[in-house]
């Protein structure tokens, strides 16, 4: 679509109003409209618990009412004009927020919220799945909330109360569209993920498509639309799988595919009657995904007829939402999405989400900065916060030990912003449970070599592969598979070099997929994206060195969730470590609370609040 033929909003407002009381207002910005068509999808991935948006950043300020009464008011659209519209969503809900992490039990508020959506199709991600009672909220809670629209087609759970094994939820689901009838198959898939608590099973998806229950599902002529979703990359080998294992069976019939957990805005064409969107993390992102040319029981097309596919990416804020419905701040709201708001806002009272804990002096970025700038806050964490917070170690301030301490880069999920270091800040910036253990007086030749190896790959991830570690899992999920438009990727090394901007345009996604550069709802101008190493080490105590010699030996701290890694790493430096070598580092005290700790003492509010 030419510049010309955008909605240039001048004339208009320049703020819209959020729901939200803490929330930035949206900001006016030329949009594009929604590209409608016979079938058309809302889509959410990877919201890890974003149900109140994002309350600093303007262009992602809308809370999950405001997303509730923007499907309602699609849906009259979609009624209107006789086509039809499904909301799909791809799992990791949790984890990642203070609206679910800082309640007791976890997710206290969040189960209540996300079961006010209507959503049609959803499955589980993998942070679902990490502990043994997230998962059984998923079997106890969500799953009954959206009872015959969870679908687990490769992942089985241990019931609590029976001590049998069984699927979470359907394998797939068999129905047919509201207004024109297309008849659709979906299945709901996780990625091949090995992380899992054991209280979980996650099937292979080479094994599933040889499951007889599944082959069954495809080998039917009663279909005529497929929906492959889950918490999987577009660009992955499982769903290239499950796209061959479909058109092994129906050459001709269409296929939409959804995606999650890598956090980037992407789009695929598998061939010219398959495509796939993937909708980012955070409640940043509302995806929309249409098609026109989809055979019907009363509209059959010819087989050889390519239908048309067509995506945008629509920034989750009021001001995009007005345009998109035709309404204003007036006429917007509806009483549905006003009392979900309203929940959100109770809850996050209740939690004291917004208490200020600290005044950050200046925007530390995961990866919109260089690595060893000062705006990256892996920079900070490496220089200031590791050192000074492992050092009430017995271990260093007793006794006068130095170590090394290793965290990797994916501990960290969320940028921080310049201003109020508040209690809901801990946990988007940290929100893991992750403690630190340390191995006693290992030799410093091998404990430096350590980190060398988890940031070099080689052999030795390779290795490390073998057992099931990826290399992924020790970075942020935005560089399991970066895409050339949302990012412009650089090296990890430290630099001192900075972010530029230009004035004309809000700073957003410029994405470029496979479908070109118009998928983003606003124009933007470009962030540029920097790749970050996959872990970090800091030195703890006095490594001054007034005598000019290294120490022969330190003890090697890390964090608990990266163990498995280090342990291949000194196998392979040929340091043998018992069982009884390991130990916890400060009682096993967490990332979350020594950064919180830090900030409170160094960057202290006055009065409660930031000047």
């Amino acid at each position: 679509m030419s510049r010309s033929s955008l909605l240039l909003l001048a004339a208009l407002a320049r703020f819209v109003a959020a729901i939200q009381p803490d929330a930035s207002p949206a900001v006016a910005a030329p949009l594009r409209h929604l590209p409608w068509g016979q079938l058309n999808f809302l889509h959410t991935t990877d919201v890890h618990g974003w149900y109140g948006g994002h309350l600093q950043e303007p262009s992602f300020s809308a809370d999950w009412g405001d997303y509730i009464s923007l499907a309602e008011h699609l849906q009259r659209k979609a009624d209107s004009e006789g086509v039809d519209l499904l909301l799909v969503d791809t799992g990791d809900r949790i984890e990642g927020n203070g609206l679910y992490d800082a309640s007791e039990p976890k997710g206290r508020y969040t189960s209540s919220i996300l079961k006010e959506q209507r959503i049609d199709l959803l499955s589980s991600g993998n942070h679902e799945l990490y502990k043994q009672n997230s998962s059984e909220r998923e079997l106890f809670e969500t799953v009954p909330a959206f009872h015959g629209k969870y679908i687990a087609s490769n992942l089985d759970i241990y019931n609590p109360e029976t001590g049998e094994i069984q699927p979470l939820a359907q394998r797939f689901k068999r129905f047919t569209t509201k207004n024109l009838g297309i008849r659709i198959t979906a299945f709901g898939f996780l990625f091949d993920f090995t992380g899992n608590f054991n209280n979980t099973i996650v099937q292979r998806v080479q094994d599933t498509v040889n499951e007889q229950w599944f082959q069954e599902a495809i080998h039917t002529d009663e279909v005529d639309l497929f929906v492959i979703f889950g918490h999987v990359a577009l660009h992955s080998p499982e769903y290239d799988l499950l796209h061959r294992a479909i058109r092994s069976v129906h050459w001709d019939v269409p296929i939409a595919l959804f995606g999650g957990h890598s956090h980037i805005r992407d789009y695929r064409l598998y061939d010219y009657k398959a495509a796939g969107l993937q909708s980012g993390r955070y409640m940043e992102t509302i995806g929309f995904m249409s098609v026109t040319g989809v055979s019907t029981p009363d509209d059959p097309q010819p087989p050889t007829r390519s239908p048309t596919w067509s995506r945008r990416y629509m920034d989750n804020n009021l001001f995009s939402f007005h345009h998109h419905t035709g309404t204003n701040e007036t006429t917007f709201p509806t009483s549905h999405g006003l009392k979900v708001s309203n929940m959100i806002t109770k809850a996050r009272k209740n939690l004291h989400l917004s208490d200020v804990i600290g005044c950050t002096p200046r925007d530390m970025w995961v990866n919109r900065a260089p690595y060893g700038s000062d705006a990256s806050i892996f920079t900070w964490l490496e220089d200031s916060v590791l050192p000074d917070q492992l050092a009430g170690s017995p271990r260093v301030a007793g006794k006068g030990k130095k170590a090394l301490a290793i965290t990797n880069t994916g501990a960290i999920r969320f940028d921080m912003f310049k201003g109020a270091f508040t209690q809901d800040t801990q946990y988007l910036v940290s929100p893991f449970t992750s403690g630190f253990k340390f191995i006693a007086d290992v030799p410093l030749d091998d404990a430096k070599g350590v980190i060398e190896l988890l940031n070099g790959g080689g052999q030795m991830m390779t290795t490390a592969e073998a057992h099931g570690l990826q290399s992924w899992m020790l970075a942020p999920p935005e560089q399991i598979s970066p895409r050339p438009g949302r990012a412009s990727v650089l090296p990890p090394v430290r630099s001192d070099q900075q972010v530029l901007r230009k004035p004309e345009l809000i700073p957003g996604y410029t994405t470029l997929d496979e479908a070109g550069d118009d998928g983003d709802d606003t124009l933007h101008e470009a962030l540029r994206f920097y790749s970050v190493p996959n872990c970090i080490q800091a030195p703890v105590g006095d490594w001054s060195l007034e005598d000019k010699k290294l120490p022969p030996v330190v003890d090697l701290v890390y964090g608990d969730f990266i163990e498995p890694w280090v342990m291949v790493a000194l196998e392979y430096l040929g340091y043998k470590v018992a069982p009884d070598d390991v130990q916890l580092w400060m009682k096993g005290k967490m990332m979350t609370e020594m950064m919180t700790e830090w900030v409170a003492e160094n960057w202290p509010p006055v009065d409660g609040k930031c000047t």
